[in-house]
């Protein structure tokens, strides 16, 4: 039986790998300088980029939640991948022909791999697009022609029909080699009295990864007599498929997202295919569900969402209860987001692609064009619930307006939207203001109907204990770090001047610990043509603390207004060896101080003469650090 894949050719794999080639696909990148790239993280929340890559070691860190590692790491925490998958992956992406060891443990999962599941979704993809092409697909076109998608427009979004007979696409795929474990698996066979199709009669679009891998389907009603009542039936959820984590046309959509920091979501697949085909070709929708925190990660991983950015999301909606409702829903959110939130309605409540066919595809672009803010919309349609000819509705719109301008994300903007609420009702500023104020005042007390928990009438607790290990950043620290940063990205401009480093050198532990790590590996001189030799070192590691510490070394931007070259290395040398001999002296001085010359006259002059040398030394490194540029 196939044991474990082979080390050599994991560094093979390790070695072609293009770090940020892979990350792109999941996070927009942009130089930070210094050979670094940064973006928004993919594993939690934050307002500002803290997630970090470096090509040139194939590392990434985020400094945010301390993830990090190389490329393997990354598709293992994203994808929820083992080793072995992600190897496979990228060696299948880069062209790596692997080969597993004759005996010992197989370390491939048991079931059928992602691989393979993306490749039945692969061949069941173009099955279903060559399906279009059929006389049973008459309806299906005919569906697609009157919402003005021609058949180049289905071949640009993959779309597809799935033939009536119950196991069409069943007896392909087992003809393809796929077997019924796997097919269940992907989703797209049912078992019964006999295998199935979950598809059958109906249009399907090809749900997407941001890498182009299809990993689902929506499938839209065509006949009048499908036995199946509901209009759109999409993948059920599979090993690779999470409809809360999927965006309908990401994967067309997400480098022009990047470009322009906008994104528009619509509310289903024509919708996208409308905007695309109009020159909106930065539309995504939901899969089937209402757009939720997952979705919204996911697309600020893309627009890069952070203040500085001005970023924008555009949410289409009808203008009629139902559309008025989900705006409610999605100002609820609106937290989600640094972006700046608007709203487009298009007049008769016409959705994207009823426009498009309507008025054309300048009509869409005008409706993105002329998108309002999100709150005003809402604000406007709270207000107009209320009869405002009356002094206690007037009231009642006020309070009502008044809650919602208090919970505004930016609060600097707060008094401006009082100032429209005002406008709006038709009452002065300073009452307007004031009802924000209460509002505002509302929402930040507890909840009095709730009990009090008796530990927070009781003493305060006692304060956690300090942790005995120093802050990593503690200027203290400063050169240790600086040195490791080096040693770890440029093993070569270190090349042998480490010799005289030592895990003495390093009074951090987990410093040291780092150190322990890179002369366990080989030192600097065994990574100088290694390309996996920092995930050697970082693979070493018991401590997640360490392990951590690692990989945010490896990527971490060098404060550098030079040239990394030898004399900027020795320069950090030579200013950590003087660290440990100013140490060092004081040590013995403070032994001398201790120690009766007269009593002990022999061991009083062995430390004399001991400081004297190290005294000695620190001068010699003190002059090498002036002549290394200091």
């Amino acid at each position: 039986m196939a044991g474990r894949i082979r080390d050599e050719d994991i560094a093979a794999v390790r070695e072609r790998v293009r770090i940020d080639e892979v990350v792109s696909g999941y996070v927009t990148l942009r130089n930070a300088g210094g050979g670094s790239m940064k973006g928004l993280c993919p594993f939690h929340d934050e307002k500002s980029p803290s997630f970090h890559v470096t090509p040139s070691r194939g590392f990434f860190h985020c400094f945010g939640c301390q993830e990090g590692g190389d490329v393997f790491t990354f598709l293992m925490k994203i994808d929820g991948l083992s080793f072995g998958e992600a190897v496979e992956r990228m060696a299948d992406k880069y062209g790596v022909q692997l080969r597993r060891d004759e005996s010992g443990f197989d370390d491939r999962p048991r079931g059928p791999q992602r691989r393979r599941l993306v490749e039945a979704h692969a061949v069941a993809q173009q099955f279903y697009a060559e399906q279009l092409a059929t006389p049973d697909a008459l309806q299906a076109r005919q569906f697609l022609a009157e919402r003005g998608f021609d058949q180049a427009a289905a071949e640009h979004f993959g779309v597809g029909f799935a033939p009536r007979d119950g196991e069409a696409l069943w007896r392909h795929l087992k003809g393809r080699g796929f077997t019924a474990e796997e097919g269940i698996a992907a989703g797209l066979v049912a078992m019964g009295r006999s295998h199935y199709d979950k598809f059958r009669g109906r249009l399907l679009w090809p749900i997407r990864e941001t890498n182009g891998d299809t990993i689902g389907f929506g499938a839209r009603r065509i006949f009048e007599d499908d036995r199946i009542e509901a209009k759109y039936l999409n993948t059920g959820e599979t090993a690779i498929y999470k409809k809360s984590h999927v965006l309908y046309g990401i994967d067309l959509a997400r480098k022009q997202i990047a470009m322009t920091s906008q994104a528009v979501i619509v509310e289903g697949y024509t919708d996208v295919m409308a905007c695309h085909l109009a020159g909106v070709t930065t539309a995504v929708a939901t899969c089937g569900t209402a757009f939720g925190d997952d979705h919204a990660r996911v697309l600020r991983r893309f627009l890069d969402d952070h203040a500085e950015l001005r970023s924008e999301v555009v949410f289409t909606f009808d203008g009629d209860e139902a559309g008025q409702k989900a705006a409610l829903r999605t100002f609820e959110g609106d937290q989600r987001f640094v972006a700046q939130t608007y709203v487009a309605v298009a007049p008769e409540g016409m959705d994207p692609c009823e426009l498009r066919i309507k008025e054309g595809d300048a009509a869409v672009r005008e409706l993105v064009a002329t998108r309002r803010p999100l709150y005003r919309f809402v604000l406007e349609n709270v207000v107009g619930r209320y009869d405002l000819d009356r002094a206690d509705s007037r009231v009642d719109a006020l309070r009502a307006g008044a809650k919602l301008v208090a919970s505004v994300r930016d609060k600097s903007k707060v008094d401006a939207f009082a100032r429209e609420l005002a406008a709006m009702v038709g009452v002065d500023m300073e009452q307007a203001r004031s009802e924000v104020r209460r509002a505002a005042a509302r929402a930040n007390e507890p909840d009095r109907g709730r009990p009090r928990d008796r530990a927070a009438t009781s003493a305060p607790p006692e304060p956690a204990p300090r942790s005995r290990v120093p802050d990593l950043r503690d200027p203290r620290f400063g050169i240790e770090r600086e040195t490791l940063k080096l040693v770890l990205q440029h093993p070569i401009a270190i090349g042998r001047t480490s010799a005289d480093i030592g895990s003495n050198d390093f009074t951090h532990p987990t410093y040291r610990a780092v150190w322990e790590l890179i002369a366990a590996a080989g030192g600097p001189v065994a990574g100088q043509n290694d390309a996996g030799w920092v995930s050697r070192v970082r693979d070493g590691a018991t401590d997640p603390a360490v392990s951590s510490v690692v990989s945010a070394l490896a990527v971490e931007p060098i404060p550098a207004n030079r040239e990394i070259n030898a004399d900027y290395v020795a320069h950090h040398l030579f200013r950590l060896q003087e660290l440990t001999a100013l140490r060092r002296i004081d040590e013995v001085k403070s032994r001398l101080q201790r120690t009766n010359p007269v009593e002990n006259e022999t061991e009083f002059n062995r430390m004399f003469g001991e400081l004297a040398a190290l005294e000695q030394a620190r001068r010699t490194l003190r002059e090498k650090i002036v002549g290394s540029g200091a």
